[in-house]
């Protein structure tokens, strides 16, 4: 795989009882298994943008916006649970004609893509965790009170100012609102460039991104984890819940528009491997 073999994604929208489910799509039907791709909240697929790009050499690839986020119409209930999350993206997935898939999640994503191999194994070939969400109760209690509050629209346009300086602070600090030194990531801030396109993904949703985030951090990942029947590719913050899994050695992007380009090469091509044994 090489960049030059890696194309540009195209983008559509399928129907659903909602409303309609935004998606990026790359490479073409083939030989291999299509992989499904989903998102870490709170922006869109568009985070995985060279990802899709790169899998797109090899296969088709399809990631859906999650409901609530990105273009995708906003959930139907007021407070959905993974479960539900899971289902409008197997209802995405079945709109777009996709039966048999390999499933990609990361973090908030990696939850739905849980729930979806657990309920359909039958369809669901190979399963990649990228990043996980299994935490202690204490931890996640305070991820709930803090980490995705309500945002209303004003006159003022402080919607824009959070918007800004969440997705700045989610690259610097994690969480995001511990802004102090025992806090700080190793990452460093983004190109403004992304981090503007990041903030406008998060501002087409800022009333309704936070469903997906608070559904995850009630959420119970270590359990469903063991459960997993599928054979499964997992980062080392999940393999202590499936000890038969395979650990993923290259490090996950939370962001791969803005991860070094041979470092998600070489990401890509690990799970590339996995998928194609």
């Amino acid at each position: 795989m090489t960049a030059a073999a890696a194309q540009p994604h195209r983008r559509g929208f399928v129907d659903v009882a909602e409303g309609q489910v935004h998606y990026r799509t790359a490479g073409e039907p083939g030989a291999n298994t299509p992989l499904v791709m989903l998102h870490s909240s709170p922006a869109s697929a568009f985070v995985l943008g060279p990802m899709i790009d790169l899998f797109g050499a090899t296969r088709a690839v399809y990631a859906p916006d999650n409901m609530g986020c990105g273009d995708s119409s906003p959930p139907a209930v007021d407070v959905p649970d993974v479960a539900y999350f899971a289902d409008a993206n197997i209802r995405a997935i079945d709109a777009l004609g996709i039966d048999t898939f390999d499933l990609h999640g990361m973090y908030s994503g990696a939850n739905h893509a849980i729930e979806i191999a657990l309920t359909h194994p039958d369809r669901v070939r190979k399963l990649v965790l990228d990043g996980c969400l299994a935490m202690p109760a204490a931890a996640k209690a305070g991820m709930l009170a803090n980490y995705a509050p309500d945002v209303e629209i004003d006159l003022l346009g402080s919607q824009f100012n959070f918007a800004w300086h969440f997705c700045r602070d989610l690259s610097v600090f994690f969480p995001w609102y511990a802004r102090d030194a025992e806090h700080r990531t190793k990452r460093i801030l983004p190109d403004p460039h992304k981090l503007h396109d990041k903030t406008v993904e998060v501002l087409k949703s800022i009333e309704t991104y936070s469903k997906t985030l608070r559904a995850s951090f009630g959420y119970d990942a270590a359990p469903r984890l063991a459960q997993i029947s599928v054979p499964l590719m997992v980062t080392p913050d999940g393999a202590n819940y499936v000890p038969g899994a395979r650990v993923k050695e290259t490090p996950f992007y939370l962001e791969p528009n803005a991860a070094p380009p041979e470092a998600l090469a070489a990401c890509v091509r690990e799970i590339t491997d996995f998928l194609d044994e």
